[in-house]
């Protein structure tokens, strides 16, 4: 029997009660020194004045791994949430419309850094850590309003610092130029949220410039791929990991994307989301937020390497094992792992859905009745699409 989301929530508070008694008290101080990952982080709450600053771990050494989800793929819940909780995160209140002076250069330095530096960070209090996980928002460890931060040995990306420098350059621009030459998204997403891209630059909370960066990375892709030719046959691609379970559909069509997804709710409840767009992109903010640019950016890259385009549908189902919510970056390395498998071959749209539906609690029927896709699917002749 699979554990429940009380379950795992209690194992993975456990854990960190073990790991506070032996590092408790690099936790509840008015310093942290350590090596951060490199890591900055910009906070949301009270915008446009936000708190800003770097996520420093009380460990030495090469802790790149503890913010890299690009590497985060075949870890398991509890090893991401303690990955996280271990960052102490510093803050300044700063105005996301001033991102200037030593302190935000100091944090740019940082997130520019191809190592990870030496890290001293005063607090003007003792920090506190987290005692309890919520199951509703991603886990963080101590928060402290920094008095000093100093940063030693920091080794700079040259390709980056090139982009940051170039303010003719704009954020949509320079976001494209990394990724084209190979800069992890995750990288670039912490220096888009620190203000260094773009004319007129400004801080962007740390979730929206996920989002953003994804957006924009999945837009240009499928604007190149709308002029290749299209698939064959119907492929289906499947992969599960941290309570999720994916599957990817594609299909002979112009490009046409739809996510929808299926989680859990109360009293066994099963609610659901979805959204869709053709080659003009979608229209509004998706109702499942940055996990569907997160998903359309993984498809875009595959379809981009292989010069097709195609009909996509990615359902999505949420497990109730997925107890402690970690990120959308899973959504975008979850689909790059479907996509590197070998897929199942449809001869047919309607059995390559019911071979998507195959391993999923959810029936086909039931995903066909919340999406919309399928509908405007069929109001075409099957010629229009094969």
């Amino acid at each position: 029997m699979s554990p429940n989301a009380s379950d795992i929530r209690k194992s993975i508070e456990q854990n960190w009660k073990e790991y506070l008694s032996r590092y408790g008290n690099l936790f509840s101080s008015d310093s942290v020194s350590g090596s951060s990952p490199p890591s900055v982080f910009v906070g949301s709450y009270g915008y446009p004045k936000v708190g800003v600053g770097p996520m420093v771990p009380p460990i030495h050494g090469d802790t790149s791994l503890l913010d890299l989800p690009e590497k985060w793929l075949g870890k398991t819940l509890e090893d991401i949430v303690n990955f996280r909780l271990k960052l102490v995160r510093g803050i300044q209140n700063v105005s996301v419309e001033q991102p200037k002076g030593r302190y935000i250069e100091s944090l740019q330095e940082l997130a520019m850094s191809s190592n990870t530096p030496d890290s001293d960070i005063v607090f003007h209090k003792h920090t506190a850590p987290v005692t309890a996980i919520d199951g509703e928002s991603a886990p963080f460890g101590p928060i402290g309003e920094i008095k000093t931060a100093k940063f030693s040995g920091m080794s700079t990306n040259q390709t980056i610092e090139k982009t940051y420098y170039d303010r003719d350059l704009r954020a949509e621009d320079a976001v494209v130029s990394l990724y084209n030459s190979g800069i992890e998204i995750s990288k670039i997403q912490k220096c888009f949220s620190i203000g260094m891209f773009g004319k007129d630059r400004k801080l962007v909370p740390t979730r929206w410039s996920i989002t953003a960066t994804d957006d924009i990375i999945s837009k240009n892709l499928v604007a190149e791929i709308l002029d290749c030719p299209m698939i064959d046959i119907c492929q289906v691609f499947t992969h599960e990991h941290l309570g999720n379970i994916f599957s990817v559909l594609l299909f002979p069509h112009r490009w046409i994307f739809e996510m929808e997804e299926a989680w859990y709710a109360e009293k066994g409840e099963i609610g659901f989301g979805a959204d869709s767009e053709d080659a003009s992109g979608i229209d509004h903010y998706p109702s499942i937020a940055g996990a569907y640019f997160a998903a359309k950016l993984g498809i875009a890259e595959y379809l981009k390497r292989k010069q097709r385009q195609a009909g996509v549908l990615i359902l999505r189902e949420i497990r109730p094992e997925y107890a402690v919510p970690v990120g959308v970056w899973q959504v975008r390395e979850a689909i790059r792992a479907a996509l590197s498998k070998t897929p199942i071959l449809a001869e047919t749209l309607e059995s390559g859905l019911t071979m998507s539906c195959r391993n999923m609690s959810i029936s086909k029927n039931e995903w066909l009745s919340k999406g919309t896709l399928m509908k405007m699917l069929k109001q075409k002749s099957i010629a229009d699409y094969f």
